[in-house]
């Protein structure tokens, strides 16, 4: 990737920027809580947060505690993935790099697989961890992999990143396999599902993801200044190793999460990044928190495509996500 020129943004259009995809998270937000196998009008929707008692009891049930649990899950996992995306394609100048691609999906999928196998993975917390601790693995190891002669060689890195998330994913098969009587149900969640949001799941993964993403956005300067090369950046000051391992531990920290309660979805972390790059530019300091709000409308429309297109069944959100992000990846990979 080559180095990027950052063009500086007035403190106006950046917030014209924000307040836009704002908007549209709104937007975004209203739908998921209005379209399902039951169509509930948007004024029933406002309704029930500034006048419940004027919405049915039926309808209230159906906002409140299926569709909303549900809807903010999409905001926490669409925001994380892609900001955790952006930062991945910052520190490593690839934009082809992200949770899904380099096996950090998998190793928290791993993790949480086998908490739940052992018995330990059946609360809101020691999922999290586990799957936590999966991905914190998986980013040590493809470190590791991608050092040559103490430096990181980015193409290595998502080659063994993409290795080591094939291992991964048939070790969990392996696991299914062998204790499939208590992970029979594990398949679907395994291709990225929506389906079993909990309010107390958002509470429990939700604050955690969000202090990260503001970690990694009050860091977006340094991202600026490694795009343009790790000596030039050291030069200029920036603490290049520590913000690089800092940054690798958070967003592994984040994918971890997001895995633990949705299962694997890929390819978000590639093309929010991507697109929000594509059409505002590469300054970080608007890119990462442009990835969030990007990434958390993306995943609610996502997961209202998964939901409505073979209504009443419903299709892992992970495919949907899938089938629009290889595509994508294909056409990445052809422009080289």
């Amino acid at each position: 990737m080559p180095p990027v020129r950052v063009v500086p943004l007035t403190l106006r259009a950046t917030a014209a920027l924000l307040a836009g995809l704002l908007l549209l998270l709104v937007g975004a937000l209203l739908v998921g809580l209005s379209v399902g196998s039951i169509a509930v009008p948007f004024a029933d929707v406002v309704g029930t947060f500034v006048s419940p008692s004027s919405v049915d009891t039926a309808t209230r049930t159906i906002i409140l505690e299926i569709r909303l649990p549900r809807v903010l899950l999409a905001v926490v996992v669409g925001a994380g993935l892609s900001i955790a995306g952006a930062v991945f394609q910052a520190l490593l100048r690839n934009p082809l790099a992200e949770p899904y691609i380099l096996g950090i999906s998998s190793g928290g999928t791993v993790g949480a697989i086998l908490a739940i196998s052992l018995g330990v993975g059946l609360s809101t917390i020691t999922t999290p961890l586990a799957s936590f601790i999966g991905s914190l693995l998986v980013t040590v190891l493809v470190y590791a992999l991608a050092q040559r002669h103490g430096h990181l060689d980015t193409h290595t890195l998502l080659l063994s990143g993409v290795m080591v998330g094939a291992f991964f994913n048939a070790a969990v098969l392996l696991i299914v396999a062998v204790v499939h009587q208590e992970l029979r149900n594990a398949f679907f969640w395994l291709m990225g599902n929506l389906g079993g949001a909990t309010l107390s799941a958002v509470s429990v993964v939700g604050p955690p993801v969000l202090l990260a993403s503001a970690a990694l956005i009050l860091q977006a300067k340094n991202y600026n200044l490694i795009a343009t090369g790790d000596e030039t950046a050291l030069q200029l000051g920036v603490e290049v190793r520590r913000v690089k391992r800092v940054s690798y531990l958070l967003a592994s920290f984040i994918t971890g999460l997001a895995v633990s309660v949705s299962g694997v979805i890929g390819f978000v972390g590639l093309i929010i990044p991507h697109v929000c790059r594509m059409l505002f530019g590469p300054d970080h300091r608007a890119l990462l928190p442009a990835s969030m709000l990007a990434g958390a409308t993306f995943m609610i429309l996502a997961d209202v495509l998964a939901r409505t297109l073979l209504a009443p069944a419903e299709i892992p959100v992970g495919a949907v996500t899938a089938a629009i992000g290889a595509p994508l990846f294909v056409y990445l990979l052809k422009r080289g």
